[in-house]
């Protein structure tokens, strides 16, 4: 089996996609829509954006790919899938209905519900009153967390640490519109504590394979403090999820979310994102996402052993059942390098220099994914620019690579966290 592959995206996470595919010994070809700067030294990209569903369809098609892989969560919610599953294409992805369990998290707390998974104490809200209502009764004048509901880029999360700070966010949210229509209807939840986990699930609906659990970092800045990003950086593997635990994530939350969506007749087929706490009575449920995660996919894909081309041609067949459980080995750690102003308004258009560096350094890798190419230079295009890994055999050896790679990496208004796996490193 040598096959073609379409992967859909732009960022940090399809970039990770595209490099770990080029090592498949059942990939032959990739190509990439829209790709980016650092995309293009290892595959074909096609500037088609992602929503452009038709264009996306159609290029598939032209080009006879035998397997498409959809990154970001927004295709997945308009339907993507579906429709190159009538075309006949074989797609690593979600149908829209299946989708849901990221883009209404309303609805996917119904999912976990009714499938009996742990999660945080929640109500739901579409009027500004409801909401304040909501909040006195799960968090009183305490911590509480407030979710838009719909899809926001990973910034629809508000942890708030006291009543008027929940007030003022739940007021963003409905009222101002502070993430358009994703904020019309919201989740408030009981605040957790513990140790947040990520945990990749590869499905194909029925079977599932398990990847590395990692650690996510989304506030701002060093110590935790700051607002909520898309994540400024992640390592893998962690002291916190032991083989035992992952038996019981697996079966406890994994096995359950497979089973009912199969069960309501809209099964998943691609990646099931878990964010967990690590609570003192367990592991529970703060979402579930539709995709591979960003930045998590950088730093766990890396340490993946097995094939990856073969692990999606299963979720995308129905024969994951017949592909062996992945094995991961090492450590990752990865540092976000994001644009002044991020998560907030930012300049783009600066110069990246340093990263012909990155050549003549050992077990370092550099996902892209806020950049272009503007008068035959890189430059900065996005918030997150991009992400820096450094692999090892353990945490420590991880982190202190990554950082040595970061320090040669600078473009104006460089901003990024100086404390990536602290919490691991203590």
């Amino acid at each position: 089996m040598r096959m073609r592959v379409l992967v859909i995206g732009s960022g940090g996470r399809e970039h990770a996609v595209v490099w770990k595919l080029a090592r498949s010994a059942v990939v032959s070809e990739i190509v990439c829509a829209p790709g980016n700067p650092g995309i293009e030294a290892i595959a074909e990209c096609v500037p088609i954006p992602v929503m452009d569903l038709d264009r996306l369809v159609t290029l598939a098609v032209d080009r006879m790919v035998d397997l498409v892989v959809i990154g970001p969560e927004d295709p997945l919610a308009a339907g993507l899938a579906d429709r190159l599953t009538a075309s006949g294409i074989a797609v690593a992805g979600h149908s829209a209905a299946a989708a849901r369990i990221e883009s209404s998290k309303a609805w996917a707390k119904g999912v976990m519900t009714r499938a009996g998974i742990p999660i945080a104490r929640s109500l739901t809200a579409s009027s500004l009153a409801d909401g304040l209502r909501a909040i006195a009764e799960i968090g009183g004048d305490g911590p509480v967390v407030i979710k838009a509901d719909g899809l926001a880029a990973g910034k629809g999360v508000v942890v708030a640490g006291h009543r008027a700070e929940a007030d003022a966010a739940l007021t963003a949210m409905i009222q101002d519109r502070a993430f358009g229509a994703a904020g019309s209807t919201v989740v408030i939840e009981e605040r957790l504590t513990g140790q947040e986990v990520s945990i990749l699930a590869l499905t194909d609906g029925t079977a599932i394979r398990t990847l590395a659990p990692s650690c996510d970092h989304k506030r701002l800045g060093d110590g935790d403090t700051g607002p909520n990003t898309g994540g400024m950086g992640v390592y893998t593997p962690t002291r916190h999820v032991d083989a035992a635990l992952l038996r019981t994530i697996h079966d406890r939350i994994l096995e359950p979310a497979v089973r009912d969506l199969r069960e309501q007749g809209t099964p998943l087929r691609g990646v099931l994102y878990a964010g967990l706490m690590l609570t003192a009575d367990g592991p529970r449920v703060i979402e579930f996402n539709a995709r591979f995660g960003d930045p998590e996919t950088q730093v766990v894909l890396p340490t993946l052993q097995g094939d990856l081309g073969r692990l999606l041609h299963g979720v995308a067949t129905g024969t994951l059942a017949d592909v062996p459980e992945p094995v991961h080995s090492g450590a990752a750690v990865g540092v976000i390098l994001a644009s002044g102003g991020y998560p907030g308004p930012y300049p783009t258009g600066f110069p990246i220099s340093g990263l012909e560096h990155m050549e003549t350094m050992d077990d370092v890798l550099v996902f892209h994914a806020g950049t272009k190419r503007a008068g035959g230079r890189l430059v900065t295009a996005g918030g997150r620019v991009l992400t820096v890994v450094g692999l090892g055999g353990d945490v420590r050896v991880a982190h202190d690579r990554a950082y040595e790679a970061v320090a040669r990496i600078s473009f104006e208004g460089r901003q990024f966290r100086s404390d990536i796996a602290h919490r691991e490193l203590a």
